[in-house]
């Protein structure tokens, strides 16, 4: 038996999969959480051999709950679902280890097929969001993506510093590099950007 946790913030569509799933011969669905930390937090306490996760929810979204799994359980394959065809998520969740990456509207074959690739060692990606990620390019490093996040979440200069480690000064040149290199007018305007190509 595959043992599925399955991630998803809107409970009817949690719901609607969980269901789906369950009529599958070889699949056990052992829990379900609303947001990635909810979901960490139920690891300690159950088996789990495949997360099916959504990326965008409150608390923790999926890229963040693949970065944790990834560093704390190497066994779990991590499978999301998305209604988001941003090609930014797609690179980083592949840079994360995450082995599918699936649109929430694919038949429910589709998915059960994924799963069983991923078993036997694949990695899947809908062929529509694989040609949009050959198609874009993120320019920022990870240390200005991490600043300008900060930033479009409403942190000043020296709380973003805090928050990474850094001195003010060099915050303020990632912030300035991101904002070029995006042509944006601010760092709002950068953050606003990225987030919109799925950066971050």
């Amino acid at each position: 038996m595959i043992k599925i946790l399955v991630v998803e913030d809107q409970a009817l569509v949690r719901g609607a999969i969980c269901s789906l799933l369950a009529l599958e011969d070889n699949i056990e669905i052992v829990g379900q959480a609303e947001n990635g930390q909810i979901a960490l937090d139920m690891l300690k306490n159950i088996k789990v051999d495949f997360i099916l996760s959504d990326i965008e929810m409150p608390i923790m979204s999926g890229l963040e709950l693949a970065e944790r799994v990834q560093a704390d359980y190497t066994h779990i394959d991590i499978l999301i679902m998305t209604t988001f065809s941003k090609s930014g998520y797609i690179k980083r969740a592949m840079a994360l280890g995450v082995k599918a990456f699936i649109l929430k509207e694919s038949p429910t074959e589709y998915l059960v097929n994924a799963i069983k690739q991923v078993q036997n060692g694949q990695r899947v990606i809908d062929p529509e969001l694989a040609l949009m990620a050959l198609d874009d390019n993120d320019p920022l490093s990870n240390k200005e993506r991490k600043a300008i996040k900060l930033a479009g979440d409403g942190l000043k200069t020296a709380e973003i510093a805090q928050a990474l480690f850094l001195s003010e000064g060099t915050v303020r040149n990632y912030l300035s590099e991101a904002i070029s290199k995006l042509n944006a007018v601010n760092r709002i305007d950068a953050a606003r950007i990225a987030k919109q190509k799925g950066w971050i």
